[in-house]
């Protein structure tokens, strides 16, 4: 998003409108008003009343956060909640992340921000850490470095350059959606990791023994202690979330791309 004055509703409300590539005409309509009356709330002319920030809000498909900020830019107070994952506000919230998290043993999963720190874990995910530089561990974690920072997992990334082409690709849709520019900033830093030397180009081809999968979906293929192992990444969201903090956050959950995989995973739990 472009530098903007984001006290004033009308730099802000414009700011989005750009953001998403609309036209006056094209939000007039979808939010069925006039682009007279736009035009006169994009210039502070009009002032908007609460309703129309947030029907303007879910016409732009704004987070809740920066919907909270819209709010306040109209002279309203902010609607949506926001509670630290760490407080005892967000206990049922953490209770329900660790039953999901939990569940997926023997295979790895976990919770991020939207920032991509690290949340919650469960108890696979730090057995596939050895060999990360102490540094990359101190919380908060950031996923996207761990997964593509030379000191992180890079050198074990057998498919590192379709792995990060994923990851950034991924990132920069995020960043449509959001406009954060702290994600910018990550996306530019993560664009520079140079690939680890112990990743060779003849290894970042998609492996021809991946499976049913081959061809559906990018895997992340990971040399470990106990073996390559193959696996497909999914991200669940929480439907229909009122509260900022968990408007925001991702579950991931890393699934065996084949037998083998799962059953070396199946052999490495049962030691916990």
């Amino acid at each position: 998003m472009n530098q903007i004055n984001r006290d004033t509703f009308s730099g802000v409300l414009k700011a989005w409108r750009k953001q998403r590539r609309l036209s006056q005409l094209d939000l007039a309509g979808m939010a069925q008003i006039s682009t007279r009356h736009l035009s006169f709330l994009e210039t502070g002319r009009s002032k908007p009343s609460r309703d129309m920030v947030l029907h303007l809000a879910d016409c732009l498909e704004i987070p809740l956060r920066e919907r909270n900020s819209l709010l306040v830019a109209g002279g309203f107070a902010p609607i949506y909640a926001e509670h630290d994952f760490a407080d005892d506000q967000s206990m049922a919230i953490r209770a329900a992340v660790d039953q999901i998290l939990s569940a997926h043993e023997p295979y790895p999963a976990l919770a991020m921000d939207r920032h991509w720190n690290m949340v919650a874990a469960n108890k696979i995910v730090p057995l596939m850490l050895d060999g990360v530089d102490a540094e990359l561990l101190r919380p908060p974690v950031n996923l996207l470095r761990l997964s593509l920072h030379p000191d992180g997992l890079a050198s074990r990334v057998v498919n590192y350059i379709q792995w990060k082409d994923h990851l950034l690709d991924r990132l920069r849709r995020q960043i449509e959606l959001a406009a954060d520019s702290k994600l910018r900033g990550l996306h530019d830093e993560a664009s520079h990791y140079r690939m680890p030397p112990t990743v060779t180009g003849a290894e970042n081809t998609p492996p021809t023994d991946a499976g049913a999968l081959s061809g559906l979906v990018v895997p992340l293929v990971l040399q470990t202690e106990i073996g390559t192992l193959r696996f497909v990444s999914t991200t669940t969201v929480f439907g229909t979330p009122v509260e900022v903090t968990l408007s925001e956050l991702a579950i991931e959950t890393l699934l065996p791309a084949d037998a083998a995989t799962g059953h070396a995973l199946r052999q490495l739990a049962s030691g916990l």
